[in-house]
């Protein structure tokens, strides 16, 4: 690749910013599914911008865990297979409890105030792509107070490329599940406030692990896609 020219250092960040937000997006929501190839000049055309924004939205999206850029071949969403996401949701298993233990001292009532109201909403959506945003919204308010940095970019990646998984199983829970969930949401966040981190860090990683083993048991959910 040809090094980086006048022209490249003079992009606005706020080109690239803005392409990045709308791909992003497109993801998160499902627009684009894993393993969609992105064409670069198709989002220049539709945004109105030039190539060099869109190549930098990229890579902003590829160090997030969205895309994943293959030498001459272009950019894809990124997508992965039963075992990759069973491995992710490991690796969650162990890295987000330790995320909440070192979150929870920073923590601040208005904070808990925020996690209880997010909560509310959660329970009377009946949207699982609301249910998405709000679940993703309330766990990620849990770590807001870890001061390891590496650690949380870590933990949002991993969310970032779990998402379209995430979404299948929203759409496979029955009434049952939903209230197992409701309930572990509540256990979380009543620990959040008594500033237990052992049980906080326990009843998360119980969450976690039960959506795991959940998709581990619909394999139909991990299509092959076309290369």
């Amino acid at each position: 690749m040809p090094g980086r020219t006048a022209r490249d250092s003079a992009v606005s960040p706020t080109a690239s910013q803005r392409v990045a937000e709308h791909l992003r997006q497109s993801i998160l929501r499902g627009a684009l599914a894993p393993g969609t190839r992105i064409m670069q000049e198709e989002i220049a055309a539709s945004l109105q911008a030039s190539r060099l924004p869109v190549r930098e939205a990229l890579r902003i999206l590829e160090a997030e865990g969205l895309v994943v850029l293959k030498a001459n071949s272009g950019a894809w969403v990124s997508k992965l297979d039963m075992a990759e996401c069973e491995g992710v949701y490991k690796m969650r298993e162990r890295l987000e409890p330790l995320a909440l233990v070192e979150s929870i001292p920073n923590l601040t009532g208005a904070d808990v105030v925020k996690l209880e109201e997010i909560q509310n909403e959660i329970e009377r959506t009946t949207d699982a792509d609301v249910f998405l945003g709000l679940d993703r919204e309330l766990h990620l308010a849990t770590y807001v107070g870890c001061p390891i940095e590496q650690l949380t970019t870590t933990v949002q990646r991993f969310w970032n490329t779990t998402q379209h998984y995430r979404r299948a199983f929203a759409r496979i829970i029955d009434d049952a599940g939903w209230k197992i969930i409701y309930c572990e949401h509540h256990l979380i966040i009543n620990a959040i406030k008594r500033a237990d981190t052992a049980d906080a860090e326990r009843y998360l990683a119980g969450h976690i692990r039960r959506t795991r083993k959940t998709l581990a048991t619909h394999p139909e959910l991990f299509p092959p896609h076309p290369s």
